[in-house]
């Protein structure tokens, strides 16, 4: 699903489990859909079991803890799963090339 804030200008797109908890996240920023976010809920567990959580929080950021039940305000759109993993890929793919 995705979610547009005025506020920030930013677009959010979520992965979501049965459960309504945020699995991976995207944020692109601004009228260049500048990718600011591609944060995945295992890698960030993996990144806390491994004391590397700051690093990764600093380069792919985190996913949000509130499931998608619990949102007040918000009316997400639907994707498909192609239609995220797109987002997904190219998000990661942009962020990764960044220097460290």
């Amino acid at each position: 699903m995705c979610c547009y804030w005025d506020e920030e200008d930013t677009w959010f797109y979520f992965e979501v489990d049965a459960e309504d908890r945020v699995i991976r996240q995207v944020e692109l920023e601004g009228p260049e859909l500048t990718p600011v976010a591609a944060a995945s809920l295992a890698e960030w567990l993996r990144a806390c079991d491994t004391d590397r959580l700051d690093e990764y929080d600093s380069r792919f950021g985190i996913t949000t803890d509130v499931p998608v039940s619990e949102w007040e305000g918000h009316d997400p759109e639907q994707l498909t799963s192609e239609e995220f993993e797109e987002i997904w890929n190219s998000a990661r793919r942009e962020i990764a090339a960044r220097p460290s």
